[in-house]
């Protein structure tokens, strides 16, 4: 007879969490970020107390940037670990749903937790209760089912048996990776069932490295065969596979040039001969000059996003054919591409010994020169110290201040397309961008997830004011719990960005500088002093050299060390770059926004060309 135990589904949920491992014998769900409420306190709370000594509970400010934590916790171990987030049913549970999307857009692990409404319907409608007069099984949660990989709602504590490992599946598996939500009605939490104790046994959860079809190796093989000047467009599959080594002794041993996308970057040193820069949008002149004149694209774990192939008028070679290799089959076979459905080590493995001896030209080094030539002047300090600094400057102390171990980061705003073509990453991992959903807001609350994941890693964050603005509490978490990384807050006085890409479309300057809003009192946050009022060390600087001198004051900071300055919002890396498709509206009573349209036409129809 089968030997079982009684308890409530919270308290077996969070007992089969706690019991599964990585293969190195790790919790796979590090810990549980939690914030109470009345739907998940009473049944979920309970339980994790019970198991506050196997399974940690982190108390956050914020159900969305908590996942911000977890999802960057997870994206910097290659996910490899994830953390879960519960909250109570209502407005907690749909601040989660922008950091699923986020999860989901980056192929990334986490176990969302919302509680739910009555599974009973006894007292309906419960506080905060979404009421659909047309179907009485909706809930707010619904909102989930987009953008999840799984979701289940939980009515009966014994479907727990079959949702939990559906949802560990889901998580680990590395084609279908993505957030899950396990919707959790809350009455149901406190009921009690005798479930098998074997369900709670330690269970091992190991990384699958699917192969290729032959077909498709062989596929591959003769068209690279045949190839004269193919590249490898390296994305975050590379990271996530752990193929930084073998996708390196696959160029090394062929003559390939890689570029990188910005989820790619740092998959090799940025002075490795093969690598030539970052790809797309915000690439360099190098990169983007090999995929333009490439006959065989390559990607090699990527989504093909938009600022990666420039809206797909970046590979201009009329003959040039895409090849993907990807574990997951959407992605392998984007826009027509040729199909390597694998994972990288494998499929690389693979590809490699088909290729047998077959060797390139190589990259263009002489673009790679000309690209750093053009652009290491943009990074230098003034010499007028007294102008306003650029983004450009502030990256240039930044990077002279980083070391081996720095671990570089951001998600939106100016900075992603600044550091995409002007960091100089020197190891797998030691840049961490948020580019897939490119989420507002990621960056603090990201930068301590990096820290409890790599405690040993030096964590710089790069926020512009507006993306600080939109969350920043989980600084004062940092702060209590002791995660002490570094914050470079460029205060541009808006959303400078968007402000030069409205400019570039013909737009007048509106609503996005705060001097182009609407306001009776000008704007003038004290951002160091509100950094400060959250437990942070923090000053405010005026120029680039004392922005220098406080970077090694941070370093041997205890705790969180917040370096604000003000930087001049209009300039960009003239440099590199591709067009990216913004639609510009056909008639306006702007000159400018007419002439921005005609040239956006002549864009599109280049790309109906290629």
């Amino acid at each position: 007879m089968t030997k079982t135990i009684r308890l409530t589904a919270a308290q077996a949920m969070v007992r089969y969490i706690a019991a599964q491992k990585t293969e190195t014998g790790e919790r796979f769900i590090e810990g549980v970020w939690a914030i109470f409420g009345h739907g998940n306190v009473a049944g979920l709370g309970e339980a994790l107390h019970g198991i506050r000594d196997e399974l940690p509970t982190y108390r956050g400010h914020n159900e969305q940037s908590m996942c911000h934590a977890a999802i960057a916790y997870s994206k910097q171990l290659g996910r490899r670990r994830a953390m879960a987030v519960t909250s109570s049913i209502g407005p907690g549970a749909t601040n989660m749903v922008t950091a699923a999307a986020l999860a989901h857009v980056n192929r990334l692990p986490l176990l969302l937790l919302p509680g739910d409404v009555f599974a009973n319907r006894g007292p309906d409608p419960v506080l905060q209760q979404i009421e659909d007069f047309g179907d009485g099984t909706i809930s707010a949660n619904d909102c989930f089912k987009p953008v999840v990989r799984y979701f289940d709602r939980i009515t009966r504590p014994e479907q727990l048996l079959t949702a939990l490992p559906r949802a560990f599946r889901t998580m680990t598996d590395p084609a279908e990776c993505g957030p899950v939500c396990l919707a959790f009605c809350q009455d149901v939490q406190a009921e009690a069932y005798d479930w098998p104790v074997e369900f709670f046994e330690e269970r091992t959860l190991y990384t699958r490295r699917p192969r290729a079809d032959e077909g498709e190796i062989a596929r591959a093989a003769e068209i690279l065969k045949s190839a004269k000047r193919p590249v490898l467009l390296a994305g975050g599959g590379v990271h996530y596979a752990g193929a930084t080594e073998e996708m390196k002794a696959f160029v090394e041993k062929h003559n390939i040039p890689v570029v990188e996308t910005q989820a790619g970057k740092s998959v090799l040193p940025w002075d490795h001969p093969n690598n030539m820069g970052p790809v797309g949008v915000t690439g360099s002149a190098s990169a983007n000059k090999a995929c333009i004149e490439a006959d065989v694209v390559l990607g090699l774990g990527t989504r093909f996003q938009d600022f990666t192939t420039g809206s797909w008028t970046l590979f201009e070679n009329p003959g040039r054919t895409l090849i993907s290799l990807n574990v997951n089959a959407y992605d392998a076979e984007k826009h027509g591409a040729v199909p390597v459905m694998a994972d990288a080590i494998t499929g690389l493995a693979d590809l490699d010994a088909a290729l047998g001896h077959t060797s390139y030209p190589g990259p263009d080094a002489a673009s790679k020169d000309a690209w750093f030539a053009a652009v290491d002047p943009l990074t230098d300090a003034p010499a007028d110290g007294n102008q306003l600094p650029t983004d450009q400057q502030v990256i240039g102390a930044v990077q002279r201040a980083a070391g081996p171990d720095t671990v570089v980061m951001c998600a939106a705003g100016t900075m992603p397309g600044e550091l995409h073509k002007l960091w100089k990453s020197s190891k797998p991992m030691s840049y961490h961008m948020e580019y897939g959903f490119s989420c507002m807001g990621y960056e603090v609350a990201g930068a301590m997830g990096i820290k409890m994941a790599q405690p040993e890693r030096d964590v710089i964050c790069m926020v512009g004011d507006g993306s600080y603005m939109m969350m920043n509490s989980e600084l004062a978490t940092a702060v209590m719990m002791g995660q002490k990384f570094t914050i470079v807050i460029t205060d541009n006085r808006g959303y400078g960005c968007i402000n030069r890409l409205q400019m570039g479309t013909g737009g007048a300057e509106f609503n996005n500088l705060l001097k182009d809003t609407i306001h009776e009192t000008p704007s003038d946050i004290d951002f160091a002093a509100h950094t400060a009022a959250m437990g942070a060390t923090s000053e405010h600087v005026k120029t680039i050299e004392e922005l220098e001198a406080a970077l090694q004051r941070a370093k041997a900071s205890p705790k969180a060390y917040v370096v604000v300055i003000d930087t001049d919002p209009y300039p960009s890396t003239p440099d590199g770059g591709h067009w990216w498709d913004v639609a510009v509206p056909e008639v306006s009573d702007r000159e400018e926004v007419n002439a921005a349209h005609a040239n956006y036409i002549e864009k599109l129809r280049n790309r109906a060309l290629n």
